[in-house]
């Protein structure tokens, strides 16, 4: 026997049906995704513009770097391809670095759950 101020199904609309499963799924949904961004917020604040600022810096080091080779005496004639090497070379450095370092984050993610 149902409690006595529940409705039986056959008693609902199909109105009052597609009403309850929209909020249903939007509860869900805010649960689900603007909540946990809530919680992060601190954590998105600080590396958003960190990652931004690192990866400009690192654009403009590789750019002096560049440049100042390109300025140098001994790099001139055959030898101007030379200091795009270099910068290309520091550029794969850093990128296979910061490749090492998120894949090993990852990993310690994974162990600890």
């Amino acid at each position: 026997m149902a409690p006595t101020g529940a409705k039986r199904a056959e008693d609902r609309s199909m109105a009052e049906i597609f009403t309850d499963l929209w909020h249903l799924v939007r509860d869900y949904a805010k649960q689900e995704t603007l909540d946990p961004l809530k919680t992060i917020w601190r954590f998105l604040a600080f590396g958003i513009p960190g990652a931004l600022f690192l990866g400009l810096g690192t654009l403009f080091g590789v750019l002096a770097i560049l440049r100042g080779l390109q300025m140098s005496d001994r790099l001139q004639g055959s030898f101007t391809w030379v200091p795009y090497l270099v910068a290309f070379v520091v550029c794969a450095v850093a990128a296979t670095i910061a490749a090492k370092a998120i894949s090993s984050f990852a990993k310690s993610e994974e162990t600890r759950s």
